[in-house]
C-alpha cells in the first residue's frame, strides 16, 4: 500500500503500526520517528516567518493568511501524481496544522488520482486512540492498532487509577504566549486523567484566546506552558517572556515555583501515540510524590528570576 501523510501524528501512528516503508510521502514537519526525516516532502509550509519569529509574530502571519483566504500550506501535485497513494492521511481539525481534507480532495479531482482520504479529527483522548484504530482498519493493521490502543490504554489506566486517590490541582495549560491561549482539545482530557482541574478550558473544546486577567482571576496552582509546535529549546526560549507579564506573576502557580515549560511538539500538540508521554509529564508536575519523574529533556520548571 501506498501511503501519503499530511500530518506529523499521522506519520508518527503510521510507524507505530509498522507502516513506516508504506509511507511514500510526508510533509515538512514530519520529523519522528527518524525514518520519517527523509521521506519525500509532499507538503510544505507556506507561512511566512522567519526563524526565531515570536509568538505574536507567527499569530500575525497565520490570521493574515487565514484572513485573506490563503492556503496555509503548498501541496507538491506532480509528486503525489507520481506516488499515486492508495490513501492520503490528513485532517480538517485545525488550519494551522495540516492541508484540510477538502483540500486535498479537490487537489486529487485535479490531478485524477483516486486515493483514499482519512480524515483524522479528534478532540479528546478516546478519540486519538479511535483514530489509530482507524487507520489500522484502513491498512490492514487491525491486529497490530488494537495491540499499540491496548497498550497505551493500559498505562493511561494505571495513571488515572493513582491520580483518583489524589485532591485534584487546578492546572492551566498555556499553549500560545501572544496572545494567551488556554490548551484545547486532548489537552484539558489530559489534565484530568493526570489528577488536575483544567483551568480556562474543558475538554474536547477548541483553545481559546484569553486575557492575562482571566487567568490571574483563575488562579491556577500549577501553569503549563506548552506553546504549540515548540520543542523544549524553543519553548524554553518563549519561557523568558512569562516573566515579563505581571498577571502571571500574580497567580499562586507563579508565587510557589508551580511553572513549567514542556516539549510540546512531542507530547502535547500531536495527537498520537506519544500524547500518553504526555500525559505521564502533567500526572508528575502536579503531584511529584506520586509519580515517576519524566525522563529528561521533556519538562523544566519556569526560573523566575531567568
Amino acid at each position: 500500500m501506498r501511503i501519503v501523510s499530511l500530518l506529523p501524528s499521522a506519520t508518527e501512528i503510521a510507524f507505530a503500526l509498522g507502516l513506516g516503508d508504506d509511507l511514500e510521502g510526508v510533509t515538512d514537519g514530519c520529523d519522528y520517528p527518524s525514518g520519517a526525516i527523509g521521506k519525500p516532502v509532499v507538503s510544505r509550509s507556506r507561512l511566512a516567518v522567519g526563524e526565531g519569529a515570536s509568538a505574536a509574530d507567527i499569530d500575525g502571519a497565520v490570521r493574515d493568511a487565514v484572513g485573506d483566504g490563503e492556503a496555509l500550506y503548498a501541496l507538491d501535485a506532480d509528486l503525489i501524481q507520481r506516488i499515486q497513494p492508495d490513501l492520503i492521511l490528513t485532517q480538517d481539525l485545525c488550519r494551522v496544522c495540516a492541508v484540510p481534507a477538502g483540500a486535498v480532495e479537490d487537489a486529487l479531482d485535479t490531478l485524477g488520482c483516486h486515493a483514499d482520504v482519512l480524515s483524522l479529527d479528534p478532540h479528546t483522548v478516546d478519540e486519538v486512540l479511535e483514530d489509530m484504530v482507524r487507520v489500522g482498519e484502513h491498512t490492514g493493521r487491525a491486529d497490530e492498532a488494537q495491540q499499540l490502543v491496548g497498550d497505551l490504554r493500559k498505562r493511561i489506566a494505571d495513571i488515572e487509577a493513582t491520580a483518583s486517590a489524589l485532591d485534584p490541582v487546578r492546572t492551566f495549560p498555556l499553549e500560545w504566549l501572544e496572545p494567551p491561549f488556554s490548551g484545547g482539545h486532548w489537552v484539558p482530557d489530559l489534565v484530568m486523567r493526570a489528577g488536575g482541574t483544567p483551568v480556562l478550558c474543558a475538554p474536547g473544546e477548541h483553545s481559546a484566546a484569553l486575557r492575562w486577567s482571566d487567568i490571574t482571576a483563575s488562579a491556577p496552582e500549577v501553569i503549563v506552558f506548552m506553546p504549540c509546535g515548540y520543542d523544549l529549546q524553543a519553548a524554553v526560549q518563549e519561557a523568558h517572556a512569562l516573566r515579563h507579564v505581571v498577571e502571571l506573576t500574580e497567580t499562586p502557580a507563579w508565587r510557589t515555583g508551580q511553572v513549567w515549560v514542556v516539549d510540546a511538539t512531542s507530547y502535547f500538540s500531536r495527537p498520537g501515540p506519544r500524547l500518553v508521554d504526555g500525559l505521564e509529564i502533567l500526572a508528575w508536575v502536579m503531584h511529584p510524590d506520586d509519580f515517576p519523574e519524566p525522563p529528561a529533556g521533556r519538562v523544566l520548571r519556569v526560573n523566575p528570576n531567568d
